[in-house]
């Protein structure tokens, strides 16, 4: 549902943001209530229209989960990490379609989970190209190397595992040196992919009201 992100500060300072999910929107015509398929599948639920929920705070109104769909998702994702850690990839809700996308290595007993955990809600399930835990893997990896990456001067702004399974996405102010370096030292076929990104300035501080007046 969430992608974690690290983003890396001045002297390798890490701070965590929760983003919620945008790798592109599932097209349509995708098969419906048929578990096990390569391609993407849906569930039954899928075949009914339904109208969005909104939820209105503060005098701004904004799109919402129905409850019976954030069940849904917890659910599915439980089972995911817990009992499919092998297919799993991530999950995501797309509030203006109220569906869920389950990202997942084909599996048909994962399939059937979440067609029976899905009942009468819509859930779009696609495939990805690696797991949750296989990204984890490369993550935790790239992480302990970051001092080595400061040491090369290939400057890693942010780093985080896409749900979709796409791969580790590197945020870098040059994502060409970026790549040529990472690359060859995990391998051409390290799941990895390059975004440009902003270094991480760090706030002034700002002027005491009560700091002493110069010279005294």
């Amino acid at each position: 549902m969430y992608r974690d992100r690290l983003r890396i500060g001045p002297g390798l300072v890490l701070g965590m943001a929760l983003m919620i999910g945008g790798c592109g929107d599932p097209g349509d015509g995708e098969i419906v209530d048929s578990p096990g398929l390569t391609g993407g599948w849906s569930t039954a639920g899928c075949a009914v229209e339904r109208t969005p929920e909104q939820v209105t705070m503060g005098g701004v109104t904004m799109p919402t989960t129905p409850a019976k769909l954030e069940a849904v998702m917890g659910r599915i994702e439980e089972a995911g990490r817990s009992r499919f850690a092998d297919s799993y990839a991530g999950i995501e809700v797309d509030q203006e379609r109220v569906r869920a996308v389950v990202y997942r290595v084909p599996s048909g007993a994962f399939d059937d989970v979440i067609r029976k955990v899905a009942e009468d809600t819509c859930v779009l399930v696609q495939d990805a190209d690696h797991t949750a835990t296989s990204l984890a893997v490369w993550h935790d990896r790239i992480l302990a190397d970051l001092p080595y990456w400061g040491h090369q001067n290939v400057s890693i702004v942010s780093l985080g595992a896409r749900h979709d399974g796409s791969g580790v996405e590197i945020g870098t102010v040059d994502p060409l040196k970026a790549r040529t370096a990472l690359l060859a030292r995990y391998g051409s076929r390290a799941p990895l992919v390059f975004v440009p990104a902003d270094p991480v300035r760090p706030l002034p501080s700002p002027t005491s009201r009560i700091a002493p007046p110069p010279g005294s």
